[in-house]
């Protein structure tokens, strides 16, 4: 057995057992140890950027990592940008990246750089292996560091010797360490805190906005008053008439102040103190009001859940009530193509289990707020502000979920950063219906220039916000990947095109011009 054969069966007894890939000629002889070991599924993305970032979507809807197999430096580098989101929605990867052959090294050929540079960029935990017999020790370290709350990036370098080389093993399902609990006499200040009737939030992330961490923190919030929010950059809710109501914190500035400043106390569980993505002259980067106090109640890495039913059991709350909104759908809109409209459309038809991938800033702004008391559904956003995540985090989401509808919200310019994405649907037959806002403009870049005060942008800066002439093709493009796309032109076609692609066995592509 090579190294790469004890490399593949050591992954998949860690529970690693989708591979997103675009690989090159370092990594041959783990793709030729891929084809012995069928139970591995193997995704080909046509960009990097699409692998890393369907790598993300798999594990915000697994909670455990796939890996990806890029192609040295370049490879990595390509992957970086969503590679960048998924350390900031805090989910497991594995990365594999292959290297020169240790001798081959030093000649220092075109493709060789420094990789372990580039992955700290990215990455929690870095290593290269230099023998077939320590690859797979190496591995279970990756798996278990990835999996080591709240969930990190693990970068893995494979060198192409030790890789084809004699004397691979097999290593053991890693052991990983539980997310401690916080201290007694935190949780019991976060209890006193909301005792005291004050005006409270409550701030969730990772796994408190979903499943039992949700559950829990709804029942805390009816008992107390406390009102729960998210952070703008969230990676995955649970939202319907089912579940709690969160509200997430606005984008902009101004909004997010106004939206924050009745709150006099404010408990952290995995999130941190609400600030602006970006300084602007004469604005406090701070979002909550001066007067409202901070409690950490959980910080990143600690166990969320855990520190909420314990919580739970110092406010002698009891069972955790249900949650009992009224389900509720709007009227199928019809006329012309509105932003509300199009909100509305989507709750009226968001298939119970829905699995939203949101990567609309400008147009799609109305649509949580539409969908809110709908059937059961996901939401899944950008946690690192890098672009051009939508498409590939949809596709990992539906690997992960094949049973469960996915709709992908996409700005056009955004989506061309990984528009390759739309050919692995197609390749895969996803059940993924994408919407294409295509306003041929950068909306938050324009909305940004307005806000330094600086007057109207003039013809350069113009040129560099909108992206039209020529005018994106998105029916074409999608047609030339293999996914069927109609143009809408009325609410009530964008009503019939999103109901043919919930119904699809296939992708589907819709574009709204607007």
């Amino acid at each position: 057995m090579n190294g790469a054969e004890g490399l593949i069966r050591t992954l998949l007894s860690g529970d690693v057992e989708v591979c997103f890939t675009n690989p090159g000629t370092s990594e041959m002889h783990i793709v030729a140890a891929l084809d012995q070991f069928p139970e591995m599924r193997c995704i080909l993305g046509l960009f990097e950027g699409v692998v890393t970032a369907a790598a993300d979507g798999y594990a915000r809807m697994t909670d455990k990592p796939a890996c990806t197999l890029l192609h040295l430096g370049p490879g990595l580098a390509n992957g970086v940008a969503n590679l960048h989101n998924a350390r900031r929605a805090q989910v497991p990867i594995v990365n594999l990246v292959g290297q020169h052959a240790s001798y081959h090294l030093r000649h220092d050929t075109p493709l060789t750089s420094d990789i372990e540079s580039i992955a700290r960029s990215c990455s929690t935990w870095v290593r290269t292996s230099w023998t077939a017999s320590q690859v797979s020790c190496d591995a279970i370290d990756a798996i278990a560091a990835a999996r080591t709350a709240p969930g990190r990036i693990a970068t893995l370098i494979v060198p192409a010797d030790v890789a084809w080389s004699e004397g691979g093993t097999v290593a053991g399902m890693p052991l990983v360490s539980r997310p401690p609990i916080p201290a007694n006499e935190i949780i019991e200040q976060a209890a006193k805190l909301l005792h005291s009737g004050i005006r409270t939030g409550l701030l969730l992330s990772g796994n408190a906005l979903y499943g039992r961490g949700l559950a829990v923190a709804g029942g805390i919030a009816a008992a107390t008053g406390a009102q729960l929010l998210a952070p703008y950059p969230f990676a995955r809710m649970e939202r319907g008439a089912r579940a709690p109501r969160v509200d997430r914190i606005n984008y902009a500035h101004d909004q997010a102040v106004e939206q924050l400043k009745e709150f006099r106390q404010l408990l952290l569980i995995g999130a941190v103190i609400p600030i602006s993505y970006f300084a602007a002259p004469g604005k406090n980067a701070m979002l909550v009001s001066p007067e409202c106090r901070i409690h950490t109640l959980a910080r990143p890495g600690e166990d969320y859940v855990g520190a909420l039913e314990a919580l739970e059991g110092a406010l002698s709350l009891g069972k955790t009530p249900a949650h009992s909104r009224k389900l509720q759908r709007p009227q199928v809109p019809v006329g012309q193509i509105s932003l509300p409209g199009l909100a509305a459309a989507v709750a009226a038809h968001l298939p119970e289990g829905a699995i939203v991938v949101d990567e609309s800033m400008t147009s799609g702004r109305g649509m949580m707020a539409a969908a809110q008391d709908g059937p059961p559904h996901d939401w899944l956003a950008n946690t690192g502000g890098s672009i051009g995540i939508a498409l590939p985090l949809a596709v990992g989401a539906a690997v992960a979920c094949p049973d469960r509808r996915i709709l992908c919200l996409s700005a056009d310019g955004s989506g061309m950063y990984t528009a390759q994405a739309l050919w692995t649907m197609a390749r895969e037959g996803l059940k993924v219906t994408t919407v294409i806002f295509a306003n041929r403009v950068y909306g938050v870049l324009k909305r940004e220039f307005s806000y330094l005060g600086v007057g109207d942008p003039g013809p350069c800066a113009r040129d560099l916000f909108e992206i039209g002439r020529p005018d994106l093709d998105w029916v074409h493009l999608a047609k030339g990947m293999g996914i069927p796309g109609t143009s809408v032109s009325s609410l009530e076609d964008f009503a019939k095109a999103l109901k043919n692609g919930f119904e699809s066995e296939g992708p589907i592509l819709i574009e709204v011009k607007l």
